[in-house]
């Protein structure tokens, strides 16, 4: 029975599993691990942790609420994703978002960053890009950025909410760059 199972994703079930693993450890330490590995705030430059909590913060959620609400559309736009750009194309993209997120996140903000949203954005507007036709502009991908890019403008004007709007923003706004880098022939 097991060998019908299929690790069919392995940058999205690697991330997921990490995470999780991640949030177990957060439980387990009362979230000491959590606060000094994985969430990304600004420390002196001389701090090494600051460059590793660059990138490690997409790996921490607050609690299972947050972690189960990222990794739900994780799980399910990420295989697609993934499949269509490939596994070693996806790293990249969530690498390169997680430290432009970070690296804002350290220079112009002074609250802690943590968990896999700017991602989920990044997603969100990839798979936008999936059905792209030669010359066409899909109108999901016009759809799905005006409801959540702007839905996290406004939410970042008027709420006070803990949330990192920016990094939502960030997120989808990477995941339109790189949608349009890899479908830019097709588009015109």
């Amino acid at each position: 029975m097991l060998r019908r199972i299929q690790y069919n994703s392995p940058v999205i079930l690697t991330f997921t599993l990490i995470s999780f693993l991640v949030l177990l450890l957060d439980i387990a330490t009362n979230g000491v691990i959590t606060k000094l590995f994985f969430t990304n705030f600004r420390t002196s430059i001389s701090d090494p942790l600051q460059y590793v909590r660059l990138f490690s913060y997409i790996l921490g959620h607050a609690n299972w609420s947050h972690f189960s609400s990222n990794f739900l559309i994780v799980l399910l736009v990420g295989p697609m994703v993934e499949e269509k750009y490939g596994s070693s194309s996806l790293t990249e993209m969530i690498i390169a978002t997680a430290f432009l997120t970070g690296i804002i996140n350290m220079l112009f903000f002074k609250t802690g960053l943590l968990g896999a949203s700017g991602i989920v954005f990044m997603l969100i507007l990839l798979s936008s890009f999936a059905n792209a036709k030669s010359g066409k502009i899909p109108l999901t991908l016009i759809i799905v950025t005006i409801v959540f890019i702007g839905k996290e403008f406004i939410s970042g004007l008027l709420l006070q909410d803990n949330i990192s709007h920016f990094a939502h923003i960030l997120g989808g706004l990477s995941g339109g760059v790189f949608g349009y880098l890899r479908h830019r022939e097709k588009l015109y």
